[in-house]
């Protein structure tokens, strides 16, 4: 028997339109207070909205950086923490970490909470505004090797923390501006085990 199938049914789904999923908005004090989607918590002047930053590190210390796609819509081709994205409301935290992981860098390792890290910064080419509660997952990843999204991702390296600290002062503008607050959270952490 042929199968006559038209190819295009066999394709996977296109992705979810990620800026028109929901967004978590809370409060001052990181407790929800509704939500909305992506897009808008983004445009000015910013809804305070829960995030999550994984920071993943081997066991010589470094930390794993990605370089943001360039096609994405806030802050595309600087380099960044592992992975980030935004909780689903009502869902766990790690859950929702735990699943980005996976679809950004093709990873998968325990994560753990080490802290929230608050800010405000506004893309300077396109205007949107990124205000979030941002839960700070770390991990430390053993023998895999990322398998990174390219519609997500540019590039990807190790570096030590000392070594992007210095970078992080001499070029800002190369990486994300929730960065430098996302790696004192995840060290600080680590140095309290």
């Amino acid at each position: 028997m042929t199968n006559t199938a038209h190819p295009a049914a066999n394709a996977a789904p296109p992705p979810p339109d990620r800026e028109a999923l929901p967004v978590e908005l809370v409060d001052d004090t990181g407790h929800a207070v509704g939500s909305c989607a992506v897009a808008q918590a983004h445009r000015a002047p910013g809804l305070l909205h829960r995030a999550f930053s994984v920071l993943l590190f081997d066991r010589a210390g470094r930390v794993l950086l990605q370089q943001r796609a360039h096609g994405k819509t806030r802050f595309p081709a600087r380099w960044s923490n592992t992975c980030c994205g935004h909780p689903v409301p009502g869902r766990p935290v790690t859950d929702s970490a735990t699943i980005r992981l996976i679809e950004e860098m093709g990873l998968s390792t325990p994560l753990t909470e080490a802290g929230v890290y608050r800010y405000r910064a506004e893309d300077p080419h396109s205007g949107h505004i990124e205000h979030e509660w941002d839960h700070v997952l770390v991990g430390l990843l053993d023998t895999e090797d990322p398998r990174p999204d390219p519609a997500e991702v540019a590039a990807h390296r190790w570096v030590h923390p000392a070594d992007l600290r210095a970078a992080l002062i001499a070029n800002p503008e190369h990486y994300s501006p929730w960065l430098t607050g996302v790696l004192e959270v995840a060290t600080a952490s680590r140095t309290e085990r």
